[in-house]
């Protein structure tokens, strides 16, 4: 049974899309699909949260666009990490795992 979507806490978009893209360079809907696959479903980002996020990552330096052909041999624009991307998604990374260790302690989670 897959898990119900859920949505995405502010500031997650950002670390998915990173995280997604460590596996290599993609299309906006590979990294959409992506990130549902490395959430087990959990995250479903739609278009109208995913484009204007890989646009201001792009602004900010953490990644880099190209054009190029789809699998279906359409034209797609294509995403991959930069360096400064790469030291964002480690930063990120450790920032998260506080929150997360946080809350679950406030729950008692373990």
């Amino acid at each position: 049974m897959s898990p119900e979507p859920t949505s995405l806490l502010q500031g997650t978009l950002d670390l998915l899309i990173l995280k997604s893209l460590i596996a290599g360079e993609m299309h906006g809907l590979g990294v959409s699909r992506r990130i549902q696959q490395i959430t087990g479903g959990t995250f479903v980002v739609k278009p109208g949260s995913l484009f204007p996020a890989l646009h201001r990552m792009e602004e900010e330096g953490w990644i880099s666009s190209f054009w190029g052909a789809s699998e279906n041999n359409r034209r797609a624009k294509y995403y991959r990490l930069s360096k400064a991307g790469l030291r964002q998604l480690e930063a990120e990374t450790k920032r998260w795992g506080r929150i997360s260790w946080a809350i679950a302690q406030a729950l008692g989670v373990s």
